[in-house]
């Protein structure tokens, strides 16, 4: 057994200025205030010296560190996002890859999933392949823009069946509703996300009993059709904020870039706190800066000057999100952690509560992480 100390956890909905948790076996044993602690017999004991102390970060959308894609190095990229403090993490494949690429991808994560190095990943975030070749970095690459074909994609529901945790789609693709209906028979357990898509509500609502949960990086890659002039239309944006049960992936960069501040105050007011998710969207590209972008440093671009993910940790979104819209810590652990944890059925994680893994991080105020616990075991 052990024990984390002198700590101000960060709980589900409220902060405990001193306490202590207990972990036995991986898992959390107890929890509470500082004054009532005593240290079982041989019980080895970590200080947090007055810093903070939440669940371990859960990023359901990344492709990569800030330099290499999880494809080519997964031991490489798990630990970086590891010592930032995310103990669980979806590596994103992208609509780019055509379908030996992406059976190959698949193989390696599914691969990887059992190297120790690599015990934070959780699954795949499928990014494609079937979205709106309109939008997205790299949409010159879309080997995926003719028809809708089972040919095409069942190899690889069959080789990701077990593993995929959310398939984004762009729900106006014409026999989008057969692919999802397949991916649904054979992965029962997985989410549906809207991504890189302009759909009207009339072409997401039959998505929604079939398990649309996630608007992918919420206000990324969508457009919005305009069916008179001068005259705002309703799309993918709109129908993301209106259903309580969708919730919104947000890229937090430092400048407010791929979100707008006040647009990320505004979705906080619409969606609530509980129907948040942070994510890093890290991605590896090196094209060269575009005008206007001048000291930007967590963000990509691609090789046409547009905008390619970010170079971001999930602990340094969460510190922009506190900084945009006033958020509290406690506010931005339920972004990274709970609500994660919640839309994708993670039940063994995302708070500290007894019975649950012992994933942990200790952090300052504005999440310079200063240790990561996973099941228990500090990180190196």
């Amino acid at each position: 057994m052990k024990a984390i100390v002198n700590a101000k956890l960060v709980l589900r909905d409220h902060l405990m200025s001193e306490g202590y948790i207990l972990i036995e076996g991986g898992l959390i044993a107890g929890f509470g205030e500082m004054r009532d602690f005593k240290a079982p017999e041989g019980c080895g004991l970590i200080d947090a010296e007055g810093l903070f102390v939440g669940p371990g970060l859960i990023d359901i959308h990344t492709h990569a560190s800030d330099r290499v894609f999880f494809i080519d190095d997964p031991a490489a990229v798990s630990q970086y996002h590891l010592r930032a403090g995310t103990t669980t993490v979806l590596p994103a494949l992208y609509f780019s890859m055509n379908q030996r690429e992406w059976l190959v991808a698949i193989r390696t994560i599914r691969s990887a999933m059992s190297d120790p190095r690599c015990k934070n990943i959780g699954g795949l975030y499928m990014e494609g392949p079937y979205l709106n070749p309109k939008f997205g970095c790299d949409k010159e690459n879309n080997p995926w823009r003719g028809p809708v074909s089972r040919a095409d994609y069942m190899p690889i529901v069959e080789a990701a069946k077990d593993i995929a945790r959310v398939w984004a789609v762009a729900p106006e693709r014409e026999g989008i509703l057969d692919y999802v209906r397949d991916v649904r028979r054979l992965c029962p357990g997985a989410v549906f996300a809207v991504a890189h898509s302009e759909a009207e509500p009339f072409q997401m609502e039959p998505l929604l009993p079939l398990g649309l949960r996630i608007g992918t990086h919420h206000t990324d890659a969508t457009g919005t059709i305009q069916k008179y002039p001068e005259v705002k239309g309703v799309c993918v944006d709109e129908f993301v904020n209106y259903h309580r049960e969708i919730y919104a992936e947000l890229i937090c960069d430092s400048r407010g870039i791929h979100v707008d501040p006040f647009m990320l105050r505004l979705i906080r007011k619409i969606k609530g706190d509980d129907r948040i998710i942070l994510i890093s969207d890290a991605y590896a590209a090196d094209g060269p800066t575009p005008p206007g972008y001048d000291g930007v440093d967590d963000i990509n671009f691609d090789y046409a000057g547009e905008i390619a993910g970010s170079k971001l940790t999930l602990s340094a979104a969460m510190r922009n999100m506190m900084k945009h819209t006033g958020a509290s810590i406690v506010d931005v652990f339920g972004y990274a952690s709970r609500n994660p944890a919640e839309a994708l059925g993670f039940a063994d994680r995302g708070e500290i509560a007894v019975g649950r893994r012992a994933d942990l991080i200790v952090t300052d105020y504005w999440m310079n992480v200063k240790t990561t616990i996973l099941e228990g075991e500090e990180q190196p």
